[in-house]
Parts: C-alpha cells; structure tokens; sequence
C-alpha cells in the first residue's frame, strides 16, 4: 500500500490510560487507520472497543476478519485472536500463542510494517516483559517508524525498554506527547518501501494459523538444547534481534519472556519435588517406629537414618523455594 499510512500501537500493563491519552491528542478526521494490540487475555468480552469509546470521540471497533480497512477507525485486537492486516483487509489470526498472548502485539507489528512499508508507524506504550520489541524491529525492516512510550513515563516501563534495546527507536515521548507526535508523522510523505524479508512473511503466516513446518522454522532459526514451555517441542533461535526462540508448532518466546516462564516451572517443581519428599520421609519415620516396635531395632535404626537424610532433602527445596541461602557446612 505504497504512499498510505497505517498506525500500529501495542501494549500491557499500564497501556490503557496512555492509549486514553494517545487517543484525545488526536483530532478527527485522521488520514490513517489505527490497529491496537493490548494483552486482554483468551477469555471474556471484548472490551475495549467501549472502555476507549469516549477517547477522541472517533471511531472504535473491535476488528471482524475480513473486513476492509478504513481510515480515522481504530482496530482493536479481539479477545483469543492475533490482529493482522493483509492486502487491505483486517485478518484475524489464530495461530500459535507469541510470549504467551494471543492477541500478541509482534504479530500486528510484522503484518503492518509488511503491508504499509515506509507508511507503517509503530507506537509500544507501557507494559511488562517484552512483547512488541521483534515487531517493532520488523516493522523497521521494513521501513516503518518505530515510536515508543518513554520508559519514565510508563507505569510498566519493560516492554519499552525492550523495544529500545532490540532497534534503533525514531521517536520516544510521554503518553501526553504521542497524539501529536503522531500528527506531525503523519504530515511528512512516507518514507521509500523497504523489501519485506521473506522471514516477516512466514511468521505472518504462522500468526494466521497457517500450517507450520519444520523446514519453515528451519529458514529463519537454529535448534537450540531447549524445549517449548507451551508444547514441550524443540525450540530454535531466531536469527534476527531480539533473542528470542520459536518451536516447531509454532510458539514464540523472547528470552525475557522464556526466563520468567521456566522460572515459574522452575518453583512448581521445587515445591512438588518438596511435598514428595516430605511425604516420604513421614512414611520412613512411620515405618522406624513399627520396626522399633516389634523388635527390629537394626531396621529400625536404617530407616531412622533415612527419614533424617530426607528431612536434610526437604530442607534444602524449601530453603531453594524461599530463595534462602543454603550455609555451607
């Protein structure tokens, strides 16, 4: 869509009432559709169409597969769906979770930068973790304009760090800036095209649900000795920036967002690992006490000495579990 504009905004936590802000900064009638991603979750009602309602007094919609696009209307993602733009219409993908999200914001990045170019304009605003950053950064690859919340003034100040870490950010402002840093954006002709890299096109794909196979995956990224946190499949390492990882099914992963997730495996299995042990070592001490009692005082003593070994186990997962220091002995 050579010479248009189109907005993409992203966000988490404490991205609503920036995008409230946003959206006042802006006057009506706007020369570009907008198309927002915020992390609603993959249950309930949609929302936001109505809570942003009153914000600029323009158009908002919860986006429907399929329909063309129009100018001065804001898209919103819809609860379950990966929000993407394809040939003039607004698609909606059920592809595979992105860091954890369905809707996620990178999948919207990627699509808008493939199909608006130098027109597209990336806006990532408060949130945790760091989804948006890849998009952004392939929204640049494409020749697009990347624009973040300033960290400062982000009630979550990570998914903005994120994204500047992960590109070469154009613009940073507050939230009470970015309508009209927006506008003047909008007054300059877009920047040339940019050729859309044939790995943008296959995880829009991916997004969409369509079919992903192991010599796709093969073409963008590198095996890598961890497994999907979603499916337990092999991961591999995307070989652009941000880190980040994709198994075969699909699911993605920046490493931030893969940390926090084993991290979380991590003390689930402490705390199970725990309960086992001291279940065991309640059973040995009981049967210490039945040898004890009917005569078997060599027995008795092995598994005295057992349920002490188990209580040292048991000590050492809920201090690990507490994230006490173990004092060496």
């Amino acid at each position: 869509m050579a010479g248009q504009r189109a907005i993409a905004i992203g966000g988490s936590t404490g991205a609503l009432p920036a995008l409230r802000e946003l959206l006042r900064g802006l006057p009506r009638p706007l020369p570009a559709p907008m198309f927002i991603a915020l992390h609603i979750g993959s249950e309930g009602s949609n929302f936001l169409a109505n809570a942003l309602g009153s914000a600029g007094q323009r158009t908002i919609v919860t986006a429907r597969d399929g329909e063309e696009i129009s100018d001065d209307v804001a898209y919103i993602a819809p609860v379950d769906h990966h929000l993407l733009v394809v040939d003039r219409h607004v698609r909606l993908g059920r592809g595979p979770r992105e860091n954890l999200s369905r809707p996620a914001i990178d999948p919207l990045f990627r699509s808008v930068g493939a199909s608006y170019g130098g027109g597209a304009i990336g806006v990532v605003l408060s949130g945790m973790l760091n989804d948006g950053a890849a998009g952004l950064a392939d929204l640049k690859r494409c020749g697009g304009i990347t624009v973040v919340q300033s960290p400062t003034d982000a009630v979550a100040p990570e998914m903005p760090i994120g994204a500047i870490e992960a590109s070469d950010i154009d613009h940073r402002g507050p939230a009470s800036r970015l309508g009209q840093m927006l506008l003047d954006l909008l007054a300059v002709a877009p920047e040339p095209d940019l050729s859309v890299p044939k790995s943008i096109l296959l995880e829009i794909d991916i997004a969409l649900g369509r079919p992903c196979l192991t010599q796709d995956i093969d073409t963008i990224a590198d095996p890598v000795a961890l497994s999907c946190p979603s499916c337990g499949g092999v991961l591999s390492q995307v070989r652009t920036r941000p880190l980040r990882f994709r198994c075969q099914v699909g699911h993605a992963f920046t490493a931030e967002v893969l940390d926090r997730e084993q991290e979380g495996s991590l003390d689930e299995a402490i705390r199970v690992a725990l309960r086992i042990v001291e279940e065991r070592a309640q059973l040995v001490d009981r049967l210490a006490r039945d040898s004890d009692a009917a005569g078997r005082a060599h027995s008795g003593r092995d598994f005295a000495r057992k349920a002490g070994e188990l209580r040292t186990h048991a000590e050492v997962l809920r201090r690990a579990a507490l994230r006490e220091t173990i004092p060496p002995r």
